[in-house]
């Protein structure tokens, strides 16, 4: 049986229920770009008079680098209410959405030369009374076109057409090799900020929505000059700040290795098949030699032991003493010899501060004993992961990386300028942080990317990163296509998601910035025996001639050239000498090759 509901609850319904959109209204500022692009704000984009989708102009625009070309324009509009959105685009890559408070809407197609509509829709939340739509491209895909935006619903109330007033105490400061922080006082508008955006040496503003902007990625020793401008919620935006400038500090990668350099891990702790190596016999080839390995007493415990591997397991192992005056022979040479923490058997987890603090004492003490540069960190499996909602690369909350971060800055700080630091994740704990970062949507394994935070908040105490492009599923880069290990390519891809940054789980508003070219090594195993992905010399000197010189590339185009790419990383020095030293001779000419004038 069926009962009619009361009339009175039936308006209480109707009146909770969102309104829908005005059909006939489009209340987006200049959507065909037939003004240009007043109302919008744009990085690398012009108008066009063809193609065009209706009117007389369209919009064109081409991202670069990490630039996406975005075009954007805030709306005034109503809470608890329906709008639709479209726009008419052609190009490789195209994405269209609004954000706002508690509105995050977007799509996306790849038409190419043809007209496609894209078309979204949202509801605002209760509080909502501005939104931004946006257009943007993606990384490398080449210019897109836009035209006939349309964002249909009701307005919000009278048009504001009052800028704000322009900022204030523009400062630059906090200089590091590779980062300057820029702050300024609050700026004032009749309706209110929502947003500032900062320019860097004249090039396409970035938005931040506080009163503070940290540029990474910077040169050491480099001048650049920055603006400042306010926006509100309209769109109406302040002229800039007056200019004002900030030199970076010293530093920018360690001097006293060569330009190109050769990492090897040696087996000092085990063996495997391999044979082993004493150090007075390691080729002259390699620049930097990591011991293999460092292993904690217990899992959670943070002491880490060193220990060399047995007569009985290595026959020829030199005795204590001959070990370390090779070890000062090396250094000598220029040489750089650390202690590798982890491997694939050696879990550390760092759960808590009694771990973290006998990981500095117990690394310290090996360290010291055998008169060692530094430390590679080499944590495999389950050592690192982020708990739920630890999302803020530059705030991390978990446990195991938090405290990670304190030791290393530790041990930076306690050894000086000199300390050399490593460190060699896998692809699942860097370059995955693409598509999925720790445990988010979808199922993702807590430990996918876990090693960034770290990364970045060492960025710049760190000597090299090399990335073990080897034992790797298939990752996508930043074109979007999945690559898989063995070629060139996927080598190229890898790396430069690192020189290039790249966007957290996919979005755009959440970067990895890009490291130094001085800091990028790439990892690889030293023969057919020593992993999976072995890349044959010839793809290895068409990756690197690739990234470095920008010739020879093959299908995926990386996103500039990058000539001060350090040198190679490989597992390892005995597994190359068990293979006729293939590859530290082969590559240690070509290297050389490069940096010849």
């Amino acid at each position: 049986m069926r009962f009619r509901a009361p009339a009175v609850l039936l308006a209480a319904a109707l009146v909770a229920l969102p309104a829908t959109p005005a059909h006939a209204a489009d209340i987006a500022r200049n959507p065909g770009f037939e003004s240009g692009l007043t109302g919008w704000t744009c990085s690398g984009a012009e108008t066009v008079t063809a193609p065009v989708h209706g009117g007389a102009r369209a919009l064109r625009a081409t991202p670069q680098g990490n630039d996406l070309a975005r075009c954007e324009q805030a709306v005034t509009v109503l809470p608890n209410t329906v709008y639709e959105l479209s726009a008419w685009v052609q190009g490789a890559y195209v994405f269209l959405g609004a954000t706002g408070s508690g509105v995050s809407a977007s799509t996306w197609a790849s038409p190419g030369a043809a007209w496609s509509q894209l078309r979204t829709s949202f509801t605002t939340g209760p509080a909502t009374t501005s939104v931004t739509v946006y257009v943007n491209g993606w990384y490398g895909q080449g210019p897109y076109l836009a035209d006939d935006v349309q964002l249909d619903g009701p307005g919000g109330g009278p048009e504001d057409t009052q800028a704000p007033a322009v900022p204030g105490n523009v400062t630059v400061g906090h200089a590091t090799a590779s980062s300057l922080d820029v702050t300024w006082s609050p700026s004032s508008d009749d309706v209110g900020v929502t947003k500032y955006e900062v320019s860097r040496n004249g090039v396409a503003p970035t938005p931040v929505t506080g009163t503070s902007y940290t540029a990474t990625g910077l040169t050491p020793r480099t001048s650049y000059a920055f603006r400042v401008r306010a926006c509100d919620a309209a769109g109406n935006c302040s002229p800039y700040s007056t200019q004002v400038t900030g030199t970076t500090a010293e530093g920018g990668g360690d001097t006293s290795l060569p330009e190109r350099v050769m990492v090897g891990y040696l087996h000092a702790s085990f063996a495997n098949g391999s044979g082993y190596i004493r150090m007075s016999d390691v080729p002259d080839e390699w620049d930097v030699i990591h011991l293999a390995f460092g292993e904690p007493t217990s899992v959670t415990s943070g002491d880490i032991r060193f220990t060399r591997c047995p007569a009985a397991e290595c026959p020829g192992v030199e005795s204590e003493s001959d070990f370390i005056a090779a070890i000062r022979a090396k250094q000598a040479q220029g040489k750089k010899v650390l202690i590798s923490i982890g491997g694939q058997n050696g879990q550390v987890q760092l759960t808590t501060a009694a771990a973290r603090d006998a990981f500095v004492s117990s690394v310290s003490a090996i360290i010291d004993r055998y008169g060692l540069d530094g430390l590679d960190i080499d944590f495999e499996g389950h050592s690192l992961y982020l708990d739920p909602g630890d999302t803020d690369l530059a705030r991390p909350t978990t446990p195991v990386v938090v405290n990670l971060i304190a030791a290393l800055k530790t041990l930076r700080s306690r050894y000086g300028d000199d300390f050399t630091l490593t460190m060699a994740p896998e692809t699942f704990f860097v370059q995955l942080g693409h598509q999925f970062y720790g445990p988010g949507q979808n199922g993702a394994d807590p430990r996918s990317a876990s090693y960034l935070p770290v990364i970045h908040a060492l960025r710049d105490d760190l000597t090299l990163l090399h990335v073990q492009d080897y034992n790797s599923g298939p990752i996508m880069g930043l074109d979007g296509q999945y690559h898989t290990m063995g070629g060139h390519d996927f080598h190229v891809a890898m790396t430069d998601m690192l020189l290039a940054g790249f966007p957290i789980a996919g979005n755009p508003a959440n970067m990895f910035p890009p490291l130094r070219q001085d800091q990028v090594a790439i990892g690889l195993p030293a023969s057919p025996n020593a992993g999976n992905g072995f890349t044959t010399v010839a793809e290895v000197h068409k990756a690197f001639d690739c990234l470095a010189k920008g010739t020879g590339c093959g299908s995926y185009r990386p996103r500039g050239v990058y000539p001060g790419l350090r040198g190679l990383m490989a597992w390892s020095i005995n597994w190359d000498v068990f293979n006729g030293k293939e590859f530290s001779r082969s590559h240690r000419a070509h290297l050389d090759g490069l940096t010849a004038p």
